[in-house]
C-alpha cells in the first residue's frame, strides 16, 4: 500500500509464477526486486506448475494463516498411457501403454473422482514423515509408508480432448492440500494404462485469479517506473466476505489493546465466526472472534 523505509512495501501481490521457480525462489526474487524483508505465500507451487501465487508483503504477512478462502483452481494437462516416479512428465518413465482411451471412458470415471476423496501423497512432495521431506527421501531413492488424506474434487472437467495422443485438458476446483499429479495418476490407473501430468496451471488462490496477476517483468517495471505501490492489494481484501462490524472511537481504542468487548455496546447481531473489524472511517483495524455464548468480540489478530 504505502511504502516505508524501515519495513519495504505492504499488501498483497498476485504473481503469475513462471515455471522452474518454486515458491521460495519467487519470494527470494521479489526481496530482491522490493528491498522487503517479510514476506510469505499462499499454497506452495511445483517447480513445473504457473498461475496464481498470492504474495504476502509486510503487515500482510499476518494474514498468511488467516486466509478465509483456501479452495483451489487449476487447469491441469494429463497424458494417458505413462507412468513416471513423479507422477508428472518430468519425472523418469517406469511404464509405458498402448491401451486406448475415450472420451466416454474418461468422462465415465469422473463422478468416482468428485467429492471427498481419499489420495496419497506422492514420494515427491513436502509432506514430512519424522521430520523429513519426502522429496529428500525419494531423491535418495527411499520409499516409505505413507497414510492416505482426505481431500475434496468440487469440480472436475474435461476442456478438452485428443483420442489419438491421449491428452487431455482437466478444469479442476478442489480444496487445499490436493495433488494434481496424484489425481491425474489416480485416474490412469483406474482406466488401466497409467498418466502422468503434462502441465499446470493454478487459476484461482486465495480468492484471487490469473486476472489479479502479474509477471516478475510487469513487477520490475512497475519497480522502476515508481508505480509498484498502485498494484499492492490491500490486506482487508481477502476478508471482503466476512461479516463486518464498526467500532466507535472509544471502542477502536479498547480493541486495538486487546479488550474484549461487549456485543450488546457493539450493537452487533450475535452472528457466531471470524469478523472483520472496522472502525468509524471504515479503517480495517483486524479480525475478531464473535462469541455469542458470552456476548463478547474477541480480537484474533490486529492489522492497523
Amino acid at each position: 500500500m504505502i511504502k516505508a523505509p524501515d519495513t519495504g512495501y505492504t499488501g498483497i501481490l498476485c504473481v503469475n509464477k513462471p515455471q522452474e521457480f518454486t515458491s521460495f525462489d519467487v519470494i527470494a526474487k521479489l526481496r530482491g526486486m522490493t528491498h522487503t524483508r517479510k514476506m510469505g505465500h499462499a499454497g506452495t507451487l511445483d517447480p513445473m506448475a504457473t498461475g496464481v501465487l498470492p504474495i504476502f508483503l509486510g503487515n500482510a504477512t499476518k494474514a498468511c494463516d488467516l486466509i478465509p478462502v483456501t479452495d483451489k483452481r487449476y487447469r491441469a494437462g494429463i497424458r494417458f498411457g505413462v507412468t513416471t516416479d513423479t507422477q508428472d512428465i518430468w519425472g523418469t518413465v517406469l511404464k509405458q501403454s498402448d491401451v486406448p482411451v475415450s472420451r466416454v471412458e474418461l468422462e465415465a470415471v469422473l463422478p468416482d473422482f468428485q467429492g471427498e476423496i481419499s489420495q496419497l501423497p506422492p514420494m515427491y512432495s513436502a509432506v514430512q514423515i519424522n521430520g523429513k521431506r519426502l522429496y529428500d527421501l525419494a531423491r535418495q531413492g527411499i520409499e516409505v509408508e505413507r497414510q492416505p488424506r482426505r481431500v475434496t474434487i468440487y469440480h472436475l472437467e474435461i476442456l478438452s480432448y485428443n483420442e489419438i495422443s491421449r491428452e487431455a485438458i482437466l478444469d479442476v476446483r478442489c480444496s487445499k492440500g490436493t495433488y494434481i499429479r496424484t489425481l491425474c495418476h489416480d485416474l490412469g490407473s483406474v482406466l488401466g494404462c497409467g498418466a502422468v501430468m503434462t502441465s499446470l496451471v493454478r487459476t484461482e488462490a486465495a480468492g484471487f485469479t490469473l486476472e489479479n496477476c502479474l509477471t516478475l517483468e510487469n513487477i520490475s517495471d512497475l519497480l522502476e517506473q515508481n508505480r509498484f505501490s498502485e498494484v499492492l492489494i490491500p490486506v482487508e481484501q481477502l476478508f471482503r466476505e466476512l461479516p463486518a462490524v464498526h467500532l466507535s472511537p472509544v471502542q477502536t481504542r479498547m480493541f486495538t489493546n486487546g479488550v474484549r468487548l461487549d456485543l450488546k455496546r457493539v450493537r452487533h447481531e450475535a452472528d457466531e465466526g471470524l469478523h472483520a473489524v472496522y472502525d468509524m472511517n471504515r479503517t480495517f483495524l483486524g479480525l475478531a472472534d464473535c462469541r455469542p455464548e458470552t456476548a463478547e468480540l474477541v480480537l484474533r489478530k490486529r492489522f492497523s
